[in-house]
């Protein structure tokens, strides 16, 4: 008799232990592990920094050529990236990735990259400050400040200082930098947004939706001068 109480309780320790998993669904190997195991993959994400080195390195091979060596391009054709919001800068790399912002040029840039490429490219680019540049239509100076700092009230347009800062400096995470931009860029932004090429902004295609080519140039001239 006791041999055999023995032995059935060798048995019953060699049984798994109940676990709170459903009938069917295989139990893992350490719970506790796996459950811990979303929560440490999250943790290297949220506290990945920006690596200025490597950041420096791709912007060099990849983004130099058209932007300049320290993000003040040289060509109106493409725009200032030095200075500008981290956060604007890697959500446009996105979206010209994703094909949500159009460009033949940028879109097979940004297809290269990696998210870290992305962040490391735009932390890079804020560091290294901006040149100022300079308005150079003065037939057009007062109406491109008007448009800029009180917009047009009986057409309903808003200022652009409301979202970019009286100085141009936009605000962090939400609206880009603009002070000192090549006014060809701007121009062709602010166009590209009222007749339908650029459709990442919903904002800004109600903007500029109601600006002639005309107050177009005027305020793209004006931000080129904001210091």
């Amino acid at each position: 008799m006791k041999l055999f109480a023995t032995s059935l309780l060798a048995a019953l320790l060699a049984l798994p232990a109940m676990s709170s998993f459903a009938a069917g669904e295989a139990a893992p190997a350490d719970a506790a592990q796996t459950h811990a195991a979303p929560a440490a993959a999250a943790a290297p994400a949220m506290a990945a920094k920006p690596d200025l080195v490597k950041g420096e390195a791709t912007f060099t091979a990849v983004c130099a050529a058209c932007h300049g060596a320290d993000g003040n391009s040289g060509t109106p054709a493409y725009p200032k990236l030095s200075q500008q919001h981290p956060e604007y800068l890697v959500k446009q790399l996105q979206e010209y990735k994703a094909g949500k912002r159009k460009n033949a040029i940028m879109q097979g840039f940004a297809a290269t990259l990696t998210d870290a490429d992305m962040k490391n490219i735009a932390y890079w680019a804020t560091s290294k400050k901006a040149k100022p540049g300079f308005a150079k239509e003065k037939d057009l100076v007062t109406l491109g400040e008007r448009i800029y700092r009180g917009g047009i009230a009986d057409r309903q347009i808003a200022a652009c200082a409301g979202c970019h800062s009286p100085t141009g400096g936009g605000i962090p995470s939400q609206y880009p930098r603009l002070s000192g931009q090549h006014s060809e860029y701007t121009a062709a932004q602010l166009t590209y947004f009222r007749d339908g090429i650029r459709t990442n902004s919903i904002q800004m295609t109600q903007v500029a939706a109601k600006l002639n080519d005309k107050e177009i140039r005027a305020v793209a001239d004006y931000i080129a001068g904001l210091r």
